[in-house]
């Protein structure tokens, strides 16, 4: 499946420009446009980058916490650090404790940060122009049907006009 996304500056050319597109014969149910008083960001299923770092966060915490309890607990062990006076099993499980703790930190900075930076693709500026009052034409289709509208598209000469494949699977 092919994608074609559009950014256009106002609704007027976006319904004009999906009007262009409807009266040279491209299908409808394969247009969609997104901006205010159309389809939202949500609805047409763009990628949150927001959810996507809460993803990735909570991915690196399974393994981190655990793994950073055990090496806190280990690293007290060896080094027989006293943190507090409360006898050396105690101190152990505080050092434990403080490791799991910086694990989570690390989850929620690696996890987080990646997540928020990349995970989203390309979806974030989308997000952004439609948060701006920018409305998107989005066509999919075969490769011909974008080849179609990119060629229409380009005369109501948009902000922006990308194309996308998705990977087909051998």
């Amino acid at each position: 499946m092919n994608y074609l996304v559009a950014v256009l500056p106002d609704r007027l050319q976006a319904e004009e420009a999906y009007s262009a597109l409807e009266k040279e014969g491209l299908p409808t149910n394969q247009i969609d446009i997104l901006g205010q008083g159309y389809k939202s960001a949500d609805e047409y299923g763009l990628i949150d980058p927001k959810l996507q770092a809460k993803k990735g966060a909570s991915r690196l915490s399974t393994w981190l916490i655990p793994f950073g309890f055990v090496a806190g607990y280990a690293f007290n062990l060896l080094t027989g650090i006293e943190i507090f006076p409360i006898g050396s099993l105690g101190n152990h499980l505080i050092g434990g404790l403080l490791g799991a703790a910086a694990g989570a930190f690390g989850a929620y900075l690696v996890g987080g940060g990646v997540g928020l930076t990349v995970g989203s693709g390309d979806a974030l500026p989308y997000r952004n122009r439609l948060n701006e009052g920018k409305y998107l034409i989005v066509v999919k289709g075969t490769e011909e049907l974008t080849r179609q509208a990119t060629r229409i598209l380009r005369q109501f000469e948009p902000e922006n006009l990308q194309g996308y494949a998705e990977p087909t699977e051998a």
